[in-house]
This record gives C-alpha cells, sequence and structure tokens, in this order.
C-alpha cells in the first residue's frame, strides 16, 4: 500500500472487524464494554429501525445456544419485540424411501428446538444494542487495502487509514480481507442453488419445521410467527433452478405443494424468490498474525442442517472470550500464539459440520436402491432409539460440546420470554 508517512497516523483501534452483518456484530457486541477500542467496518449504513412489513426471503434457524447468546449480549429484547418463529418438533422424510424421523423438543425437556428469524431482525437488534457501547465505533465504508505487519494492520477505507492491532474478517463468504491476505480456501461447489421464498399454506405449520429429502436436494418449511406463512429453502440442480424461478406465482406454489407431498395442503401465497449458490467451503486456516477469520469468512456448511450462521455466532464468542482473557493475562491480543487458541477452539466443530452436512447431500442425492435401503434403515432406527435422537437434538441446538460461556446457559439464567 503506498501512502505517505503521514497517512499512518489515522485512528488507532485494538480491533477491526471487517463486516457489520449478524456475526461481525456478534462479535462487536460480544466486545462492548471491554478495554479494547472497537471499530466495525460495513459499506451500508447501519440498519434503521422501521416498522415490519411483509417477511424477508433470508431467514435464520437460531439455536438455543445462540439465543442464550443473546440474551447474555442484551439483543434478544430486540428480536423479541420485533417478531421470531418457534420451532416445537422437526419432522424428516426421504422421498427416495419410506425412512422419517421426528424430533420432538419435548423429548430433551427443551421448549423449542430452534427460533426462525429473520436475518433483517437478526441485524437489527445487533446494531441497535451494539450502538449503546461507547467503545464500539461504525465505520461506513469499504476496504480498499491492507497493510499487514507484524506489529497491527493499517487498514484502509476510503481516503482513511485506521491502525489496528487486530483485524477480523467477518465479511463474508467472498471475504476480500481474506483473499487480500491470500489465505487458501478448499471449496466445492454443489453445483445447485438455494432458492428462498416466503410461503402462505392452507394449514397451519404447528410450530414444526418440516423437511424432506429430494433426489435434488433438501426441501424445508420453516415456521414464522404467523400460523399459516413459513420460510422455504428448496435446494435445486443447476439446471432445475432456473426453471423454478422462471414460473409465476401459481404455478410454483403448485409445483412446490406437489414437491412437498401436500404436507400443509395448497401454498395460497408465494413472495418474490432469491436464490444463492451451495458451496461448502473452510479457510485453510483462521488466524495469522494480526488477523482472525469468523463466520462464513472461515467457513460455509450446507443450509439443510441450519447451522451455518449458529457456527459463525458461536466463532464470535469464543474469539472474544479469548481476547478478553488475553486482556486479563497482559497478553498481545493479536500475537499468533493467543489467536490459535481460538482456532483450535473452532476448527475442528467447523470442518466437522461441512462433512457432515456435505455427506448427507450425497448421501440423499444417490438413488441406488442399496443407499436407498441403508437410508431407510437408517432413519427408521435414529427414529426409535430415543437415546440416539436425543444426542443429536442436543448438539444441533448447541446443548453440549465445548461452548464459550457467552452460549452456556445456567439455571441462573434470565427466564425465556414469548
Amino acid at each position: 500500500m503506498n501512502r505517505p508517512p503521514n497517512s499512518l497516523n489515522g485512528a488507532a483501534y485494538d480491533v477491526v472487524i471487517a463486516g457489520g452483518g449478524m456475526v461481525g456484530s456478534t462479535l462487536a457486541c460480544a466486545l462492548g464494554d471491554s478495554p479494547l477500542k472497537v471499530a466495525v467496518v460495513e459499506r451500508q449504513s447501519p440498519e434503521k429501525a422501521t416498522p415490519l412489513g411483509d417477511y424477508d426471503v433470508r431467514v435464520s434457524a437460531l439455536t438455543p445456544a445462540s439465543r442464550a447468546m443473546f440474551e447474555a449480549l442484551g439483543v434478544w429484547p430486540g428480536i423479541a419485540r420485533r417478531r421470531f418463529g418457534k420451532v416445537g418438533a422437526m419432522y424428516v422424510w426421504d422421498a427416495g424411501g419410506a425412512g422419517e424421523i421426528r424430533f420432538d423438543a419435548a423429548e430433551i425437556g427443551e421448549p423449542h428446538l430452534a427460533f426462525i428469524v429473520e436475518n433483517s431482525v437478526v441485524v437489527a437488534a445487533l446494531q441497535e444494542r451494539m450502538h449503546q457501547y461507547t467503545n464500539v465505533h461504525w465505520l461506513s465504508g469499504n476496504i480498499a487495502d491492507i497493510e499487514h505487519g507484524e506489529e497491527g494492520c493499517v487498514v484502509g477505507i476510503g481516503e482513511r487509514a485506521i491502525r489496528t492491532r487486530l483485524l477480523v474478517a467477518a465479511d463474508g463468504a467472498d471475504s476480500a480481507v481474506r483473499e487480500r491476505l491470500h489465505i487458501p480456501v478448499r471449496s466445492l461447489d454443489l453445483r445447485q442453488q438455494g432458492i428462498v421464498a416466503t410461503v402462505r399454506t392452507e394449514h397451519p405449520h404447528g410450530d414444526v419445521a418440516w423437511q424432506k429429502f429430494l433426489p435434488s436436494g433438501p426441501l424445508a418449511f420453516l415456521p414464522l410467527a404467523d400460523p399459516h406463512t413459513s420460510s422455504i429453502v428448496w435446494s435445486a440442480d443447476n439446471a432445475r433452478a432456473p426453471q423454478l424461478l422462471s414460473l409465476d406465482d401459481q404455478a410454483f406454489g403448485a409445483a412446490l405443494a406437489q414437491a412437498f407431498d401436500t404436507r400443509l395442503g395448497a401454498v395460497l401465497n408465494v413472495s418474490a424468490r432469491a436464490a444463492f449458490p451451495l458451496v461448502l467451503a473452510h479457510a485453510e486456516r483462521y488466524v495469522e498474525e494480526r488477523v482472525a477469520l469468523v463466520g462464513d469468512a472461515a467457513h460455509t456448511v450446507h443450509p439443510l442442517a441450519g447451522q451455518g450462521v449458529n457456527l459463525g455466532f458461536l466463532d464470535a464468542a469464543a474469539l472474544a472470550e479469548v481476547l478478553r482473557k488475553a486482556i486479563e493475562e497482559r497478553r498481545d491480543i493479536g500475537a499468533l500464539h493467543v489467536l490459535r487458541r481460538y482456532e483450535r477452539w473452532r476448527k475442528g466443530d467447523n470442518l466437522a459440520m461441512v462433512a457432515v452436512t456435505g455427506g448427507f447431500k450425497f448421501l440423499f442425492g444417490n438413488d441406488w436402491s442399496l443407499v436407498t435401503a441403508l437410508r431407510d434403515v437408517g432413519l427408521s432406527a435414529t427414529n426409535r432409539s430415543a437415546l440416539l435422537k436425543s444426542a443429536i437434538m442436543r448438539r444441533a441446538c448447541g446443548l453440549t460440546g465445548d461452548l464459550p460461556k457467552l452460549a452456556r446457559r445456567s439455571s441462573a439464567s434470565v427466564p425465556i420470554l414469548f
């Protein structure tokens, strides 16, 4: 980066977070009221509190662990004041066989398995809370260039240059920060699109999440706050996706209801649709001296398990815990040996989820008779095993595993309000 010497005298921060979306804003809130001076760099201005209108087509299934984190950070009231759906049970079946399985929150003593929240609602609640911290600053603009050194980073934002002891990439799957620092990523294009929309159905969803495994990929109906309204995610091969997107609303609704075995009756209304490519990806390393990757900048998984953003939230909580511990121990927060604690903590779990969700895609996308029979046996056996189902649900809910403190619930937790 060619700059005159005095351009390095810009504002100094302890942590600069590239990306003010869900994961970047979570990290900023987790570092709120700390001794660290934090900047969040985002190309757009902060979300404004606007009246709720139509549902957004992009939603996330937040686990109880993510909810516990947001309650601890004081973010959940901002979500609850807006709207969210509740998942009390999940029903999964295989289009190519007779296997099926039902997960019920009551079986593990929980009121809910997940909470379906529009991404815009999560971001608005996070940014609302973030702006209450005096040590967190929002900087609007694009990161133009990065000067990476042993003592810190100089980040160019338009005509400005800011110095930081630690640069965190929270800028998504196509992370510009990761690319500029030449951190390698291993990826697998699944050659599919995830089609998302909001639909209104004839029958109420009953707070149940439905997922059918089609040969081309899973089709999910996720319950929203309105009892007849669901968010759908339909994984379709690249050849099929444009055909589905080109249908008019009535034809798309009919195709959707048929693919879904009309479990919720007719599809009465369909919102505008969007699609995104399905790619599995994992960065070869999460950290360098003065740099850390979190969320989709470090890993992307198949959306079938609803785990993607929750992994990112756990990344943010784990990194914040490592940084706070480093401050207590008077260690350099940007030193590689400090940041490797975060990488060791999160990399194994994230890589395992990439592999598992990718494996499910290929397992259920195979129509060989032997594989179909094995799927039927596996689903049926799991459905009959209370112990195995409980272990799966507890893990998916974020109730087990090496969780950051922010994501752990205790008997002294704030009561859940619905």
